[in-house]
């Protein structure tokens, strides 16, 4: 991911990577457009055919549900990379697996506890996770951004294999994940 704090970019790149409508049989999320399934529009508020979805209704989602809530906005004041990565990987796997993907890193790279104690992995951003960014970042440099970025990177792509692994329908997916949404 590049160096973007603006979520109104980090949108239209999303966006664009996700593409225009589509309702793929091996996709549990069903009909989708702008990259937004059809249940999350639906919890939004969306009554229409989903090939119909307003791109600006995306965005409000987006903004809303994958950059305000989860706090990566709080992250992005920090570490703007980390926060584009955590915003994609939240819309592909969920604001919570992003967050604690963020958090099990997080843990895995404070030296044993030499730098900041072990934050609890509750998937949740909030002031400990984020008192434990700046800690890293404080201690480990622009370096330590890079590196960070990595393991998040190395956490999502093991993921998408155990989903491929575990449900064969998704190994569809697998190869545009893994080419799209890593590095």
């Amino acid at each position: 991911m590049p160096n973007i704090s603006d979520i109104e970019t980090l949108i239209n790149n999303v966006i664009a990577l996700e593409g225009d409508f589509s309702n793929h049989p091996a996709d549990r999320g069903g009909a989708t457009r702008w990259g937004v399934t059809e249940a999350v529009a639906r919890s939004h508020g969306y009554v229409g055919d989903m090939r119909h979805f307003p791109r600006q209704d995306a965005a409000v989602i987006y903004k809303r549900k994958y950059w305000h809530r989860p706090g990566f906005d709080q992250v992005a004041k920090r570490a703007p990379d980390i926060a584009a990565e955590l915003f994609d990987t939240g819309i592909n796997m969920g604001a919570r697996t992003a967050s604690g993907f963020l958090q099990r890193a997080l843990n895995a790279l404070n030296r044993n506890g030499r730098d900041y104690q072990d934050i609890s992995v509750d998937r949740q951003i909030g002031g400990q996770t984020l008192a434990a960014l700046d800690k890293f970042l404080r201690g480990r440099g622009a370096k330590g951004e890079i590196v960070l970025l990595k393991a998040l990177e190395a956490l999502q792509g093991a993921r998408y294999i155990k989903l491929a692994q575990t449900r064969p329908a998704n190994e569809a997916f697998l190869y545009g994940w893994l080419a799209n949404r890593i590095g």
